[in-house]
């Protein structure tokens, strides 16, 4: 798979600009401005294609019913959950942020990636993922 095949579907061009800050891929970001619909659904199914999509929504009740509709109608996405306590994406931490992805398998930026609060361990320190992104 190509990495530029990979899709991420957040609600806000905040929760968008995060993830830039964060990714050094080049993952397309799609937003669904916190609100689903056939015809929203439909908008970003044609942007799809046959990208690996993953599902990256706040902890709070838009983020569920979007999570929701995702499980119901593109049952092969892959949902990523965020802590609760941070409640949107776009508040996330840039630490913890980029750690969740590196888990998810995307490249982020290393600089971001340390030991401690947000660290776990989880087998990707052989370099496939703990390296800099050559495109």
């Amino acid at each position: 798979m190509n990495l530029s095949d990979k899709v991420l579907i957040v609600e806000g061009k905040t929760d968008k600009r995060r993830l830039e800050e964060v990714l050094v891929e080049p993952a397309r970001i799609i937003c669904t401005y916190g609100t689903m619909g056939i015809s929203k659904l439909d908008e970003i199914f044609e942007q799809l294609g046959d990208s690996e999509i993953y599902i990256l929504s706040d902890a709070d009740k838009e983020g569920r019913k979007i999570r929701q509709w995702f499980k119901r109608h593109l049952s092969e996405s892959t949902h990523i959950y965020i802590d609760p306590k941070f409640g949107e994406v776009g508040r996330c931490p840039h630490d913890y942020l980029a750690n969740l992805l590196l888990r998810h398998g995307f490249y982020v930026n290393t600089a971001l990636i340390m030991k401690g609060k947000f660290y776990r361990e989880t087998g990707h320190s052989n370099g496939r993922y703990i390296k800099e992104y050559t495109g």
